[in-house]
């Protein structure tokens, strides 16, 4: 699972290889923000959405839904996201009479969101400050937090290209899922019992790999790459998209996204995966 995410991730780097070169040379300077940027203390923003819904042999449907907010300028490199999941379908369920029906429940439930600080001791390092909250009703934990302090670096930055990383340790806490086992009863019943394991908290390390590189004048590649490791429990997650500007403003992006946990419960696994088709309006 590691090498599939490292994988992906030196792939979607290879573009940007390529322009390090001209980014490392004497007196490169990185370009000046936009005019709408400047106006705004360096802050840009956009938000996706995106929805599905069947009806007829089967039912289904599933949205989802990201905003994200930046700053970059001379002193801050700053950053704020929150995204959104959730899906209904239909499943096969036992009713009181132990016969199977299916039933429209949900099928996935969850949201992150997370920020981080960055004060910038010269035009390519700074140093970072993250904080980053999920919950997730279908996901090997119900809900995990981690705050970090670290160490920041832009290695590539021009009109085409941006890679940069962050590095450094952190403190997670997280619930795992429950979990519901068949036990025998004195009298010889066998019932269903739900157990909720105990929170764990772990000091971790945080990484974290982004990645730009603009295909065409209104084509743009993305990655992200984070990992969050510890001793008792790792956790990455891989964000790719492709994203084709029709406006200024409007864009459609194609997305997908893995995410891994080392440690999980009984009837969980530990590999999850996502592809969405968003609509997204940048300001």
């Amino acid at each position: 699972m590691k090498k599939i995410l490292l994988a992906s991730l030196v792939l979607a780097a290879l573009p940007l290889a390529a322009q390090a070169q001209d980014a490392f040379a004497p007196n490169t300077v990185a370009p000046a923000p936009s005019s709408d940027a400047s106006k705004n203390g360096g802050w840009t923003g956009s938000g996706e959405f995106g929805f599905a819904s069947s009806r007829g042999n089967s039912r289904s449907e599933n949205a989802n839904a990201k905003l994200g907010l930046s700053q970059e300028n001379e002193v801050w490199k700053n950053n704020f996201f929150l995204n959104g999941l959730r899906s209904k379908g239909d499943v096969e369920v036992q009713d009181a009479n132990g016969n199977t029906v299916d039933k429209f429940s949900t099928t996935a439930n969850r949201y992150d969101t997370g920020a981080s600080v960055g004060y910038k001791f010269d035009p390519r390092s700074y140093v970072v400050t993250a904080a980053r909250y999920e919950h997730d009703d279908f996901g090997a934990n119900l809900w995990q937090g981690i705050v970090s302090v670290g160490y920041g670096y832009i290695a590539l930055k021009n009109e085409r290209a941006e890679l940069s990383f962050e590095i450094g340790p952190g403190f997670k806490r997280y619930q795992p899922a429950k979990t519901t086992e068949d036990e025998t009863q004195p009298d010889g019943t066998v019932v269903a019992v739900t157990r909720t394991p105990s929170a764990e908290s772990e000091v971790v390390g945080r990484g974290l790999v982004n990645g730009k590189y603009r295909l065409t004048d209104n084509t743009a590649l993305e990655d992200t790459f984070l990992v969050e490791a510890g001793s008792k429990n790792q956790y990455y997650q891989n964000d790719i998209g492709l994203s084709v500007s029709m406006t200024k403003k409007m864009a459609l992006k194609l997305g997908y996204q893995i995410r891994y946990n080392s440690d999980t419960q009984p009837g969980t696994v530990s590999t999850d995966k996502l592809m969405t088709t968003n609509l997204v309006y940048n300001f």
